[in-house]
């Protein structure tokens, strides 16, 4: 999944560029995934608690493929629309997919929550090399047709994802029943108020929206700049290698440190990132800047969904995951769909500038919560 992202979030906007009625609507394909992960979150969820995990998995392989076929199409056609509802389909997969974390977390005992929710993401470091290079090696793979061979190629990675998850194997489903009473455990609103679950879902939602609204004008700014399309992959590679490599030791971070001290890290880390993409547009601002993004996106996508995983009892699980998850994509939507038009407006300083008041907010929630709960641990000792 992470594999086919990777070459998508490399590629989308440039055919976007090239075929669209408007080129302020360069980014609409890729912000339609996110659009549809939105929309699916809920009934992914839902579908999962009725029929498992592993059934509700097996089956989504089947939107990601239908998606690559749709947008092979599109392409050979120069048909933008068809192309953009291909998103459609491609974002109803990723909805499923990304529940993969969860189901990690929810089958280990508490303290290895963040280390399972990181290995999971670990997959991204392949992501990282495959994704971008596939994109590279397969877009001029069919005659006057740039980049319908990979989309081709995505067809082939659902399809692996399809077989590998044959041999995954999870706790037996407890069979859907309507008199278990769909409304168990405590009403979504006094979930949704503590604390812990409004910083977790704030931070995992304004920090993946600025990762999208950055991540996804990258390639048109560097476009602008003159900079080749192999430029261009080697930064998007590094970005998304960015965020999954840190997997490998953000779990073992946050055991160690604390979850609100990584995630603070994340937050200042974002910011370094705006500095980078201020400083310049040779590729090595833009190659510093977008790892700096995607290691700041690891600290605060892990942290917040390990955070999260605090708030909630067995039986709760899927409503509040479902609300997590189409909360952040919904904001990550918004961001994919107004990244284009913003830098071929206004520009790469203000597509920056535009984010630093939403990694403001993320500092002072995290800032907010530490507070929050020393004063709560000094009420129990008095």
């Amino acid at each position: 999944m992470m594999s086919s992202m990777s070459l998508l979030l490399t590629t989308t906007a440039l055919i976007g560029l090239e075929m669209a009625p408007d080129k302020a609507l360069a980014t609409l394909p890729i912000a339609v995934i996110f659009i549809s992960v939105m929309l699916s979150s809920i009934p992914a969820a839902m579908l999962m608690e009725r029929i498992g995990r592993k059934p509700a998995f097996m089956f989504s392989t089947l939107f990601g493929m239908a998606g690559g076929a749709m947008a092979t199409v599109a392409i050979l056609n120069q048909n933008f629309w068809l192309f953009t509802c291909s998103g459609i389909l491609i974002g109803m997969f990723n909805a499923f997919g990304n529940y993969f974390r969860f189901a990690a977390a929810d089958i280990v005992e508490p303290a290895l929550k963040s280390k399972a929710i990181s290995a999971v993401l670990l997959g991204g470091v392949v992501a990282a090399i495959v994704g971008p290079n596939l994109a590279n090696l397969t877009r001029e793979s069919i005659p006057d047709a740039m980049f319908a061979g990979s989309y081709m190629s995505i067809i082939v990675l659902y399809f692996i994802a399809l077989v590998t998850l044959g041999f995954l194997k999870l706790p037996q489903h407890k069979k859907f029943d309507k008199k278990d009473n769909a409304n168990k455990g405590r009403p979504l609103l006094e979930i949704v108020k503590q604390p812990k679950f409004i910083v977790a879902l704030l931070c995992a939602m304004l920090g993946y929206g600025v990762m999208s609204f950055v991540m996804t004008a990258t390639p048109l700014a560097m476009h602008a700049h003159d900079h080749s399309f192999s430029d261009t992959s080697f930064v998007i590679s590094w970005h998304v290698l960015g965020m999954y490599a840190p997997s490998f030791f953000t779990g073992h971070l946050i055991n160690r440190y604390g979850v609100l001290k990584i995630m603070f890290v994340g937050g200042l880390l974002g910011l370094g990132c705006v500095a980078a993409n201020l400083l310049g547009n040779s590729i090595t601002h833009y190659w510093i800047g977008l790892t700096l993004l995607g290691v700041g996106w690891n600290f605060l996508f892990i942290g917040g969904t390990t955070l999260l995983t605090e708030t909630y009892r067995p039986e709760e699980r899927s409503k509040t995951q479902a609300v997590n998850d189409f909360t952040i994509f919904t904001t990550v939507a918004i961001a994919s769909l107004t990244a284009g038009a913003l830098q071929y407006k206004f520009g790469w300083q203000v597509v920056n500038l535009g984010v630093i008041p939403l990694l403001i907010v993320i500092l002072l929630s995290i800032l907010w919560l530490g507070m929050n709960q020393r004063r709560e641990r000094l009420m129990t000792k008095g």
